[in-house]
């Protein structure tokens, strides 16, 4: 095996590893938000709101997947659906004000996390390495994992 494909295998394993991770510190970080949740709220947050098949589309998921996400959300009182002001047939979701402080909650958390994991890491080092990851997630196929 080449040391190329032998990185490649590290990074393989070492990213499996940290999505794993990132999916168990989710439930500890809010217990009423999985990763998908917030990774949902999240998106609904950036974009302003959308369409519940604008988002099965995004995530690439059946609209039944997003539909049962989408009512759990509803159901906690995290995310509502408001009719498009320009299109009163469409219903167009929205965090709610509970949605905002727990996403933003969340992510105090997960920005506290990562810096504490981090602090010891020389200032060059996390340069480098976000520069990596942003390299990364813009190379081909990047869309189908947003």
């Amino acid at each position: 095996m080449s040391a190329a494909e032998s990185a490649v295998e590290t990074i393989q394993r070492e990213m499996t590893i940290f999505a794993r991770r990132a999916r168990a510190s989710a439930g500890r970080m809010h217990p009423e938000l999985s990763l998908v949740s917030y990774t949902l709220l999240g998106h609904l947050e950036e974009r302003g709101g959308c369409r519940a098949t604008d988002l099965a589309a995004h995530y690439a998921l059946d609209k039944s997947t997003v539909s049962r996400q989408v009512a759990a959300l509803e159901r906690a009182g995290l995310i509502e659906r408001r009719l498009d002001p320009e299109d009163h047939r469409v219903q167009v979701l929205h965090l709610t004000d509970a949605g905002q402080e727990i996403l933003a909650q969340v992510t105090r958390s997960r920005r506290a996390a990562f810096r504490e994991r981090l602090a010891d890491w020389p200032e060059e080092d996390l340069v480098r390495f976000a520069a990596y990851l942003e390299r990364y997630n813009a190379g081909p196929g990047a869309a189908d994992a947003d």
